[in-house]
């Protein structure tokens, strides 16, 4: 297993979830500060113009509430990204984000597109599957976190409410979906024990060496002979005794 696939706590993983959520935040303070409207460079389905919004949409929020409601899953479910699949997780955050947006694109309503939360289902989608998937007890139990926390996310896939952009949320599953069954490699390597490696010897296991051929236990195991070094010197070995013998003196 290459180094940088092990699961281990560095400063990346919590630095560059973080460096992502501010740049929304200081995104949102610029719009409402200078006094902009970001919002027309969301995505807008079917035209040419609006496919700037694949790049643009995700960082930009209709008011504190969506900004609030897309920050805290999206710090939480990328944070698990960077540190369960870090040798995929510039691919599935990256090329995942775009392909969302295209879908978006593909498959909006003639409408402004804006805000993260497609990106959120992007991961919750991914880290669910790949938990359920890999059949490791980690990934599996991440997989059951990520229900816990954001299952009720899957109502939002459907057009319940018309000011919602199901079809980001839709769009974001779907391809989370797709990148658990295309990146089949596991982050966590199957441990191996010792008698399942190819070079392991059972006459070397100091275990099974207590056993006879027809299993039964040994519970003195025979000296080893020693080795002609051993048997080539000549070892003398000192004993004190006191003599039961010996008298006592008696002085008057």
């Amino acid at each position: 297993m290459r180094k940088n696939s092990k699961l281990e706590f560095t400063s990346d993983v919590i630095f560059y979830p973080l460096i992502l959520v501010l740049s929304l935040w200081i995104i949102f303070w610029a719009e409402f500060r200078f006094g902009w409207h970001l919002k027309y460079y969301g995505i807008y389905p079917q035209k040419l113009e609006g496919l700037r919004g694949v790049l643009f949409g995700p960082f930009i929020h209709a008011d504190l509430q969506h900004l609030f409601n897309n920050s805290v899953p999206l710090m939480v479910l990328t944070t698990a990204l960077f540190y369960f699949y870090r040798d995929i997780r510039w691919r599935v955050l990256i090329l995942g984000t775009l392909l969302t947006g295209l879908m978006t694109w593909i498959i909006g309503r003639p409408a402004l597109h804006i805000g993260a939360s497609g990106v959120v289902y992007l991961l919750a989608a991914f880290l669910f599957f790949k938990g359920i998937f890999s059949k490791q007890y980690q990934l599996t139990a991440l997989a059951f976190v990520v229900v816990f926390l954001y299952g009720s996310l899957l109502w939002y896939v459907f057009p319940i409410d018309p000011k919602i952009s199901w079809e980001g949320h839709l769009s974001g599953f779907a391809i989370g979906l797709v990148f658990a069954l295309l990146f089949r490699s596991n982050p966590i390597p199957k441990r191996k024990f010792a008698w399942e490696e190819e070079s392991y010897d059972p006459e070397t296991d100091p275990f099974l060496r207590h056993f006879d051929e027809d299993g039964n236990f040994i519970e003195n195991l025979p000296e080893e002979e020693p080795s002609s070094e051993e048997s080539n010197n000549i070892i003398i070995r000192y004993t004190i005794r006191k003599s039961k013998d010996v008298k006592k003196d008696n002085s008057d």
